[in-house]
């Protein structure tokens, strides 16, 4: 990702934090932002998986399929290569043009339970276990009333449906540095409640490379958490972060 659109991603991100801003504490929104964040780019990598998957068919876009065969095979197909599904009215960008005209907070905290319950008797039902635990979605905090924590939820969506993953883009790693910023900037709170801890990228490139000294291919560094930790990874060829959440 080149400078610009590093900084074009900042902002972004920091447009989101301006929404909820005042409303709760800085680690409290970081956590929103990031379940939000990871939302998007499982959808995005199920929309670009599944799109490929389409080529050669009579309807080439996940996001307009309706043929239920070819659904249940890309079903099948996500949760063998991607370890969850979604449906294309699940996607995104679905659920946020539809939230544009109407109340859509059951229907996202659906979405979002549906993400998690997918992935059952799979490989990955572990790792996806609680992943969006974070996001309460009728808080009060979002709002006095439910049309109004609605109408909140729906300009994070949009700010966030602007945000390009690049996932055709190998070099690219959007989610790495949205996570990233989000840890770096609102790290203040993050031990006390979450059990997270920020390791600036400097030092865990001076990890990576340390580490590499044994293995030449990969070099992965993990922070001991109390409940919760973050795995840093660096690659030696280039730099790609990536986030899991995981279990002591």
């Amino acid at each position: 990702m080149s400078g610009d659109q590093k900084r074009q991603l900042e902002q972004k991100l920091w447009n989101i934090a301006d929404e909820l801003r005042g409303k709760m504490h800085a680690d409290e929104f970081r956590d929103y932002c990031l379940g939000f964040v990871f939302y998007k780019y499982l959808s995005e990598k199920q929309d670009f998986y599944a799109t490929e998957l389409l080529k050669g068919e009579a309807v080439e876009e996940y996001r307009t399929l309706t043929d239920p065969e070819l659904l249940a095979a890309i079903h099948n197909e996500s949760l063998e290569m991607l370890g969850y599904f979604l449906n294309p009215e699940q996607l995104f960008s679905s659920i946020t043009q539809k939230g544009n005209s109407g109340y859509i907070i059951d229907e996202l905290h659906e979405i979002l339970t549906h993400i998690e319950q997918s992935t059952m008797g799979s490989e990955s039902e572990e790792d996806f276990v609680g992943l969006f635990d974070e996001l309460d979605l009728q808080a009060r905090r979002l709002g006095s009333s439910p049309n109004a924590r609605n109408e909140l939820i729906v300009k994070i969506l949009t700010h966030l449906n602007e945000i390009d993953f690049k996932l055709g883009d190998t070099k690219a790693d959007v989610l790495g540095d949205a996570y990233e910023y989000l840890i770096g900037k609102f790290a203040a709170g993050a031990g006390k409640k979450a059990g997270e801890f920020y390791t600036p990228q400097q030092i865990s490139t001076v990890l990576a490379k340390i580490v590499r000294r044994a293995k030449a291919n990969y070099a992965r560094c993990m922070i001991p958490p109390a409940d919760r930790g973050r795995y840093f990874c660096a690659s030696p060829k280039r730099r790609r972060w990536q986030s899991f959440m995981v279990r002591k």
